[in-house]
């Protein structure tokens, strides 16, 4: 008995070392140096600026509204886990579900001629006609499938620009977005570019490539460049449209304290960036092991590391210093992902809340 339950554990061990070192994953983990982490300190110092000032907007029956655009009449629009786009009143209330795109709505703008622009996860660039009535843009550029459409802005020339979060890992390969990211996030490896669609042609270009998941994008009012997060980084890129660095490209703000997710223009030359959760030290740790990151996915998820609730976003000026920074440390409102600035309001998104996030800017001093 004593010989065979013997076996019996060195049969399992094994097994499980087999598991653990050898089954195989998707991805082939690139050795990076992760950048200085400031931690909350000078610019970042902890804060409670967010902390009970965040109003919370039910969305239905619906969870995850990521990204939120409001059209002339000032009623926000919202992308859910689910396909929907929910639309809610000019008060914040009374939400309906308007349209399913059959995908994933992530970012979302309006044009000039009301249609509002969509960056599907599953889909593409897409576009919804004021009547409900939808088309696709583009699902390829260059020749490459848009594999994860993630964030979405509108220039004043009427140009849209967005982003194709990674041209590897699909949304439509795993169960969601958020999965997929967590895949591409862990591997390193430059999958994602910075795209622009021009309606006059109705073609797709490519601007940027080789970003380390290419979340959120805004445009400069001004239209001199245009900015996009490259969440894998800590950091946010810009891209020149005009002047001396016309097609150049160059870093914005780095070295953040968190995983950034998506940006937007806002007021007075203002851009808000939505911070989703801390850095993780054991992620940075691990970012010159490839090989410990592929044992890392051979894990089940609840025994890898997890985006922590923590409330926190950041204004930028066009040099790159933060000029606002509004935290919650309990994470009322979780993982938020974007921000919106209106001339009252400040609207937050979330991966996972029931609801849209919504401020006035004069409790915080804006």
């Amino acid at each position: 008995m004593i010989r065979l339950i013997l076996v019996t554990i060195v049969v399992v061990i094994a097994a499980a070392s087999g598991y653990f070192f050898f089954w195989p994953v998707p991805i082939a983990p690139v050795a990076w140096q992760a950048p200085p982490n400031p931690g909350y300190t000078g610019p970042f110092k902890r804060n409670t600026r967010l902390k009970d000032v965040v109003e919370m907007l039910p969305i239905g029956r619906h969870t995850g509204p990521e990204s939120v655009a409001v059209d002339t009449a000032g009623r926000p629009h919202v992308g859910t886990r689910d396909g929907w786009i929910v639309v809610l009143d000019a008060q914040g209330k009374t939400p309906h579900d308007w349209v399913n795109t059959g995908g994933e709505p992530l970012g979302l703008a309006f044009d000039r001629a009301g249609n509002l622009i969509v960056a599907d996860a599953r889909r593409g660039l897409l576009s919804i006609a004021p009547d409900g009535a939808l088309s696709v843009l583009a699902d390829q550029a260059a020749g490459t499938p848009i594999r994860y459409a993630d964030d979405v802005a509108v220039a004043a020339d009427g140009k849209i620009y967005f982003s194709d979060a990674s041209s590897k890992f699909a949304a439509a390969d795993f169960r969601n977005s958020m999965e997929a990211s967590v895949y591409d996030l862990v591997e390193h490896g430059g999958h994602g570019r910075l795209l622009v669609y021009d309606p006059a042609s109705a073609t797709t270009s490519v601007l940027m490539s080789g970003i380390n998941f290419a979340n959120g994008v805004a445009v400069d009012p001004a239209g001199q460049f245009v900015l996009v997060v490259e969440t894998g980084s800590y950091r946010v890129l810009r891209y020149w449209l005009a002047g001396p660095k016309k097609g150049q490209s160059d870093v914005l703000i780095d070295q953040l304290p968190s995983f950034p997710d998506n940006v937007t223009a806002g007021r007075d030359g203002r851009f808000w960036v939505a911070l989703v959760s801390p850095r993780s030290p054991e992620i940075d740790a691990m970012a010159m092991r490839p090989d410990t990151r592929k044992l890392m996915m051979r894990m089940p998820p609840s025994m890898r590391p997890a985006a922590k609730p923590y409330g926190h976003i950041i204004a930028l000026d066009t040099a790159g210093a933060v000029v606002q920074d509004l935290q919650d440390p309990e994470g009322s409102y979780a993982i938020n992902t974007s921000v919106l600035e209106t001339g009252r309001y400040l609207y937050l998104g979330s991966l996972v809340m029931p609801s849209l996030g919504r401020l006035e800017k004069a409790k915080v001093g804006l």
